[in-house]
């Protein structure tokens, strides 16, 4: 009989012959696959017809979750359009309530969810919003504190390094920033997890270095998409952006570094005010520094 099981980030498959996604492993003397295609792997066995043995999973256990978060239109049809096949990304603007979708998709699953987020600001932002609409305990790993729970935020260095024993807990891999994901390393999460179940949420889709090709192998590739062209006035203020152009000193640019770093996580947080509740757009105005 097939076996499979899963081993410090891999899956173990024991058989007399090649399965789909598998490699000959010669140390150990037997298939393994990458965790990614657990799902595949699982379908192409039962579709076959063959028995297997499947001890791959170690899931926390799991508490009904009720959540009476309201979605938008827009936001609606972005889940809509996700649940459909519970992978890719939706793509939204800074303010579009992104987190809230997350929080609607962790409902619609209740299934163990890990969310991966790129700061320690924002385990803090989503373990609050979590708490606060789940009224459950909501675990962390990061460098603070390993708190394992079936809902579990972690940052993705920490995602990254714990992959191979936390692999095979969860069935939902929730990526904010998504666009972090393909970067050398963190690609490693999506491979090492079982997940198949998978939602990436973003404004900034696509990266400089064409890496964010990565994300339909690795998360689902753009599932949704709107601009903030078509929310701006109704759901979003009106927003001017001013650029100013001056010349910096030394000082003047590590100091223009150090501000523009901690300016670019706030606007990684979704906006979570009273206005944002009671459905009024909030006004914004961005101004840009270019060195000349």
């Amino acid at each position: 009989m097939i076996a499979l099981s899963f081993e410090k980030g891999t899956l173990v498959v024991k058989s007399t012959f090649k399965l789909p996604h598998t490699v000959w492993d010669m140390r150990s003397g037997c298939y393994r696959c990458v965790p990614m295609f657990y799902m595949d792997l699982i379908e192409y066995l039962k579709l076959s017809g063959l028995a297997y043995e499947d001890t791959a999973l170690d899931l926390l256990p799991m508490p009904k979750l009720t959540c009476s978060v309201t979605l938008r239109d827009y936001q609606k049809d972005a889940l809509h359009i996700w649940l459909q096949t519970r992978n890719g990304v939706l793509v939204l603007p800074t303010g579009a309530g992104k987190t809230v979708i997350g929080i609607k998709a962790i409902s619609a699953l209740n299934v163990p969810t890990l969310v991966v987020v790129p700061t320690l600001e924002l385990v803090k932002q989503w373990k609050h919003e979590l708490e606060d609409k789940f009224g459950i305990e909501i675990g962390t790993y990061s460098g603070e504190a390993h708190i394992l729970k079936p809902i579990t935020i972690a940052t993705y260095d920490t995602a990254y390094l714990r992959a191979e024993e936390l692999g095979n807990r969860f069935l939902f891999l929730l990526f904010d920033e998504v666009h972090h994901l393909p970067s050398p390393g963190y690609a490693n999460i999506a491979e090492m997890f079982v997940a198949p179940y998978r939602l990436g949420l973003t404004a900034t889709y696509e990266r400089e270095d064409g890496r964010h090709k990565e994300l339909e192998r690795l998360v689902g590739g753009k599932a949704y998409e709107i601009g903030i062209d078509k929310l701006r006035g109704t759901h979003l203020a009106e927003y001017t952006t001013r650029k100013i152009v001056t010349d910096l000193t030394e000082d003047e640019r590590q100091e223009y570094e150090k501000q523009s770093a901690t300016y670019r996580v706030k606007l990684a947080i979704e906006v979570t005010s009273p206005f944002w509740n009671s459905g009024e757009p909030l006004g914004r105005t961005n101004d840009y520094i270019y060195r000349a």
